[in-house]
């Protein structure tokens, strides 16, 4: 269906394969629906900027745009699973917001679209993580969902699981991206063997969770625990709320949960313990940060 023959190295979808493909998609999610595995949503396309040694195609905004509106939308629709979510991009911050206004300018592409997915790899072309550009599309477009569908820690090493900075990798992005707009966060993957993988393209990365499948050893890096403090408080339905830090050196963000709770994470990145209050309308309780630790506040 692509116009390099291949499923692999990029390529483009033909134009006269769009509602086959489109199809498809349906067909896929009723073949997993039928064996009791539900699906929530679909992603147009994982990363479609990247010509990868792996499944890969390539769309430029336009081409997604107009493959959803004329295809897979009113597919989706026709099949009946207009209540899947259709999220779109599925790629880096980076280009978020041109995608963004390529996509919801256009009315009769905008009416399928749940919302935007993103990853954490602007680091490819050697810069850091761009989190003002989530900022952009969730003032200039409210109404859509920005969800964060996959991240990892890349380039594998058993002897880095204890590495702090895989946890904090995870806590800075969490943090930023939320108080930017981000309604959810998926990881890529929850739990990986002892050689990173299993891989079918030697693409060996981290996980929260390691397995040995040699020892049968469960190894939980500081990931997983960073995670928690995020998946383990902040419920379903809860909504964001204001939080700021006093020092630059401690990121925070809050949310209030539906049964009244508030929930507060505070991180330090910093490598010197950092005193702070906790702030509420004149009310403050003193706290006290230790180095490179998270901690989740609940009151």
């Amino acid at each position: 269906m692509k116009d390099n023959n291949d499923m692999l190295q990029g390529g483009k979808l033909k134009t006269d394969f769009y509602n086959s493909w489109a199809l498809y998609y349906t067909k896929f999610i009723k073949a997993y629906e039928k064996e009791g595995v539900p699906v929530w949503g679909i992603s147009v396309q994982n990363e479609p900027m990247a010509k990868q040694r792996w499944e890969s195609c390539i769309y430029t905004a336009e081409e997604e745009r107009d493959f959803l509106k004329n295809a897979l939308g009113p597919t989706m629709q026709k099949e009946g699973l207009k209540d899947k979510k259709i999220i779109v991009w599925d790629h880096n911050r980076d280009l978020i917001y041109q995608r963004a206004q390529t996509y919801f300018n256009d009315p009769e592409a905008a009416k399928y679209i749940w919302g935007l997915g993103f990853h954490w790899y602007e680091d490819w072309s050697g810069g850091t993580p761009m989190y003002e550009n989530l900022r952009r599309v969730y003032e200039a477009f409210p109404d859509k969902h920005i969800f964060f569908t996959e991240g990892c820690a890349e380039s594998f090493n058993a002897t880095r699981y204890n590495a702090w900075a895989l946890g904090e990798e995870y806590g800075r992005s969490l943090i930023n991206d939320y108080n930017n707009g981000m309604v959810g966060f998926t990881d890529w993957n929850i739990l990986l063997d002892e050689t990173g993988g299993p891989n079918h393209v030697q693409n060996f990365c981290f996980a929260p969770v390691h397995g040995d499948t040699k020892t049968g050893q469960l190894i939980y890096t500081n990931a997983y625990y960073y995670l928690g403090h995020f998946s383990k408080f902040i419920q379903p339905g809860a909504k964001r709320i204001a939080a700021t830090a006093s020092r630059s050196q401690l990121l925070t963000t809050a949310f209030r949960n539906e049964d009244g709770k508030t929930v507060v994470v505070v991180m330090n990145q910093g490598n010197a313990a950092t005193p702070y209050y906790l702030w509420i309308n004149g009310k403050a309780a003193e706290i006290n940060a230790m180095p490179h630790s998270i901690a989740t506040l609940v009151f």
